[in-house]
């Protein structure tokens, strides 16, 4: 067996644009049409929300570990007219975390999970 060591500076380096901040007005552009050519995961969040702050280190560390398959968009609900697409998908608590492939929207879960749920989660979809 071999052991194969994880270069973390690396996984920063080839995917500055893997975690992003989108909005209202973005939201086609970085979520449904850039999910036609790469998985893009959806975290919608709000500030005071306790939860979505356990979750939001453990996103940080494992999209990057996908390189260029696997981006995260963070949409902060309570900015501007954020909240619409929330209720255009149906989120009623926070976090919401959307899976979207080929311009849709192929699975969910909500609340905060821990790093192996958020691995078979995205794995579940990459195939």
């Amino acid at each position: 067996m071999t052991l194969q060591f994880h270069d973390h500076k690396h996984d920063a380096q080839v995917c500055d644009q893997c975690i992003f901040d989108t909005d209202l007005h973005h939201f086609e552009a970085d979520v449904i049409e850039a999910s036609k050519s790469r998985l893009i995961v959806l975290d919608m969040w709000a500030d005071w929300c306790g939860p979505c702050h356990f979750l939001t280190p453990v996103l940080k560390k494992v999209i990057p570990s996908y390189g260029d398959r696997v981006r995260l968009a963070k949409l902060e609900v309570d900015e501007e007219d954020n909240m619409k697409i929330a209720g255009r998908y149906g989120a009623r608590g926070f976090p919401t975390v959307l899976l979207f492939k080929n311009g849709e929207e192929v699975a969910r879960f909500h609340g905060a999970k821990p790093e192996h749920f958020v691995r078979e989660f995205i794995e579940a979809h990459l195939g």
